[in-house]
């Protein structure tokens, strides 16, 4: 399998190559165009993070309940991917570890590679985000989606992001939800709301707008129904 990245950052697409046997599995209603001797089917995932209460677990973190399986049964296939929003894509290879994605972001993956729902409890809850966060693990490589462009951030140490400006992150860093100065007053005028402090080593992946903030701007101007 190979992943080609076109268009980026602002509408960022992906040409995925597949040869004989092997297996796209991505979110529903994601693909935009394909061969036409690919194989499609609809699945719930057998496996860690399958069945009826995999999928229900995946709707509740805003994920679709039905994942989208293209299998290519010769050589020199394709499938082209879109995400939902105007935004960039980033392709993760996973070899084993586990990592953490926010609700939304999970695009697409190898047939090897494991999405569960991770609950991370009440410092997520407080966050105001998302309750829940998904949980990639396995082999192969994932492909995930953002709200305009995609950076990376090296951890070693502390660092602090804003919550909803998080893409995924490595599980081998720590984190805890607070407010990003020692005033709540100070905060909430600021409008920053809350943040990730990260702690220990590994990788971020960020996005540079915040849905929610998007959609509360945008809705404020929208005349009443």
């Amino acid at each position: 399998m190979n992943i080609e990245l076109l268009h980026q950052p602002d509408s960022a697409i992906a040409r995925v190559s597949l040869n004989t046997g092997e297996e796209l599995v991505a979110q529903a209603g994601a693909m935009i165009a394909m061969s036409g001797s690919i194989n499609t089917s609809t699945t719930l995932r057998r496996g860690k993070g399958g069945g009826i209460m995999g999928g229900l677990k995946r709707m509740l973190a805003g994920e679709s309940l039905f994942l989208s399986v293209f299998r290519s049964p010769t050589d020199n296939n394709e499938v082209w991917l879109a995400p939902k929003l105007l935004g960039d894509l980033l392709i993760y290879e996973m070899k084993g570890q586990d990592l953490v994605v926010q609700a939304t972001s999970y695009l697409a993956c190898s047939s090897a590679v494991d999405i569960d729902l991770g609950f991370q409890g009440l410092k997520s809850l407080f966050s105001g985000e998302s309750i829940f966060w998904l949980t990639v693990s396995g082999y192969g490589l994932v492909l995930l989606t953002s709200f305009g462009g995609i950076y990376e951030i090296e951890v070693d140490g502390e660092y602090i992001v804003d919550t909803g400006h998080i893409v995924a992150f490595e599980r081998s860093l720590d984190f805890t939800i607070s407010k990003p100065g020692n005033s709540w007053i100070g905060a909430f005028l600021g409008g920053e709301g809350f943040v990730c402090r990260f702690r220990g080593q590994g990788k971020v992946y960020c996005q540079t707008h915040n849905p929610g903030s998007f959609g509360f701007t945008v809705g404020s101007k929208l005349p009443p129904r």
